[in-house]
């Protein structure tokens, strides 16, 4: 049984394979700063192998750089062995939500993220602050070894006090105005591409202030060949004539793909229709898939809002289905636009255990219809007026919250983004006071589709001489879960919508350090005892194990949970017996042979739960024996 290892991708181990695998040549040895034989890339080799004309050091080339840029573009490929801890009390309906609510630095949430949600969110919007002078801005320590910044990058203590300000105000008199800036937004950036999917785009509002500076880290990050163009937004009913100079009414919208060609028609264009549930026939090596190798059997997928039911069972290998296959679900898409879209090079993609099929289309030009690059917020009813008046709507307050974006505009941009793809996941990692999910919740209820939302926030402290700070709310995570709240059932109750007919829920996670004690003892230090002692820190729950598995082996954390008593232990089903786990201790022959037989695709438990050395001599026979394609890991 393997040792799973609870940590956050290692996306520099990563490119070293990839590498190596396209020029084996270029992979060495050397050693690290420990001493050890570790492998690496010449890179003088590697030079040779992609040019001709090489250049030469400190050769004038064309670059846009700052101090501190390539510590920047490291911090976004350290790993991180932080994790997301589940609560419940503040979540609405947790266990049927889709949608979530994430407290914590949100380059740590994101490098946590990767794994689980890597090439599979459809649409990032972000409102990051503009360096006006008197913003905030993340204080990211680049002088700081791997191990302090992982020891120092937790926002609270155990008592829930916080340790360190992570944010510092970034104003004009500092000398490092735009390079703070811009260490502050590289490494954010470069990690959120990983997570957007090949049709996935990223909506990031900015003024002018950083707007040619974000143009040209975009361009670096992005690729050139992925920029869609700058929206301007009309931001105001009307400008303040007192303000000396120019006034500003507008501010603008940087948009990119991830892969511009996948994203042929993203921007409008006439949704297909046909019946609502229909069969489809799918040939074999025609479906790429995310999922794990191996063979998953004909039955009932998805959840009571998408029922998914596989006709056939389906053998995937190399991340292809191998097999013909039916599937029957509530498409859009009848069989002869998917022979249509099949022919004319249209990709299809399942990625989740819910076994939906995301269809890359391909679009005639003459359907495609453009989104333009000027939205009038008075036309929308979507200025900051209004949304100074929606938070006093929603809140029955006053100046509750500085700056949000009006839910309309950011509701136009979510549209036109998802149009084609009602399932989508929609996420903001500078939610503020949550109008993406607002926004996103409002789209749903308005043409019925179960777009998911996850929100990343830092729990910022309110001034406490604001009004937030007077209504009770002690930090803006306080705020947007409130907002988020009041918005839901607004939305159900001016819809006329019943039951589970809209998610207006979400769970909370909250960032904090690694569930599993820290190790630091060298072998002479280690006695007996240390062997034997139970490695998961004592203020962690079975649910907080839980959440930090289901992200360390890519299950979505918005998956169902199902919690069961088998044997008198607690037993936690994830997706229908795609991961089932047992953290209780004392578990026995019995418990262990009762998982195994419902053959689970995941099987993890801790390695002190075996109640006798038996249980674990005879833990291996009995997956072998009941379930053999069971992958057992153990923490």
């Amino acid at each position: 049984m393997e040792k799973l290892t609870l940590q956050s991708r290692d996306v520099v181990g990563s490119n070293v394979e990839r590498i190596a695998a396209l020029f084996p040549q270029c992979v060495t040895e050397h050693r690290d700063a420990q001493g050890r034989l570790v492998r690496g890339i010449d890179f003088e080799k590697l030079k040779a192998e992609l040019s001709l004309d090489l250049i030469g050091e400190g050769e004038e080339r064309y670059q846009f750089t700052w101090p501190d840029k390539r510590a920047a573009a490291r911090l976004a490929n350290l790993p991180t062995n932080m994790t997301l801890r589940p609560c419940r009390e503040e979540s609405v309906d947790f266990d049927h939500t889709q949608n979530l609510y994430i407290e914590g630095d949100n380059l740590d949430v994101l490098k946590v993220l990767r794994e689980t949600y890597l090439g599979r969110v459809k649409m990032i919007y972000i409102d990051p602050p503009y360096n006006t002078g008197n913003d905030f801005v993340y204080n990211d320590d680049f002088a700081k070894g791997k191990e302090q910044f992982e020891e120092t990058s937790g926002l609270f203590d155990e008592e829930g006090n916080q340790t360190i300000d992570p944010m510092q105000r970034n104003t004009e008199s500092n000398g490092r105005f735009h390079t703070d800036w811009l260490n502050m937004i590289y490494p954010r950036l470069k990690v959120a591409r990983d997570l957007l999917s090949e049709d996935g785009v990223i909506f990031i509002s900015i003024d002018d202030n950083e707007v040619r500076n974000l143009k040209i880290v975009c361009d670096e990050i992005f690729g050139e060949s992925n920029f869609y163009g700058i929206i301007t937004w009309s931001k105001k009913r009307k400008g303040s004539f007192l303000s000396k100079g120019i006034i500003s009414l507008t501010e603008y919208l940087l948009v990119y793909s991830r892969t511009r060609s996948s994203c042929i028609g993203l921007f409008g264009g006439v949704a297909d229709s046909t019946d609502k549930k229909s069969v489809l026939l799918v040939p074999a090596n025609i479906v790429k898939s995310k999922l794990a190798d191996g063979l998953y059997k004909a039955g009932s997928y998805g959840d009571d809002v998408n029922p998914v039911m596989l006709l056939d069972d389906v053998i995937i290998k190399n991340g292809i289905i191998t097999n013909s296959f039916r599937i029957e679900a509530p498409f859009v898409w009848s069989q002869k636009m998917f022979d249509e879209q099949l022919g004319a090079g249209a990709t299809f993609v399942i990625n989740t255990m819910n076994f939906q099929i995301r269809v890359f289309r391909i679009y005639d030009e003459d359907s495609f219809k453009g989104f333009g690059s000027y939205i009038n917020g008075v036309d929308i009813k979507g200025t900051n007026e209004d949304a100074y008046e929606e938070l006093e709507s929603i809140f029955e307050r006053k100046k509750l919250f500085d700056y949000s974006k009006p839910t309309n505009y950011i509701r136009e941009l979510v549209n036109a983004a998802s149009h084609f793809e009602k399932d989508a996941i929609i996420l903001d990692f500078f939610s503020g006071s949550a109008t993406t999910a607002h926004a996103v919740m409002k789209l749903n209820a308005e043409d019925g589709g179960q777009r998911k939302f996850i929100m990343v926030q830092l729990p910022e402290l309110t001034d406490e001489g604001s009004e937030a700070y007077k209504a009770g709310y002690k930090n803006i995570c306080e705020i947007g879960k409130e907002r988020i709240r009041r918005a839901g059932r607004m939305i159900k109750q001016e819809a006329g919508l019943q039951g589970q007919d809209l998610d207006i829920g979400f769970r909370v996670l909250k960032l904090d350090s690694s569930n599993m004690m820290e190790v630091n003892k060298t072998p002479q230090e280690t006695d007996m005892n240390d062997l034997f002692a139970d490695n998961v820190k004592p203020d962690r729950s079975s649910e907080d194990l839980l959440f930090q598995v289901m992200l360390t082996l890519g299950v979505e954390l918005s998956a169902s949970i199902e919690v069961k008593q088998i044997e008198g232990k607690q037993v936690f089903d994830i997706n229908h017996g795609y991961l089932v786990a047992c953290f209780d201790e004392q578990v026995g022959e019995a418990t262990i042979r009762q998982i195994a037989q419902q053959k689970p695709y995941y099987f993890v438990m801790r390695d002190s739960s075996a109640e006798s050395d038996n249980v674990i001599d005879n833990f291996e026979q009995l997956f072998r024996h009941y379930s053999p394609e069971t992958i057992c890991k153990i923490i």
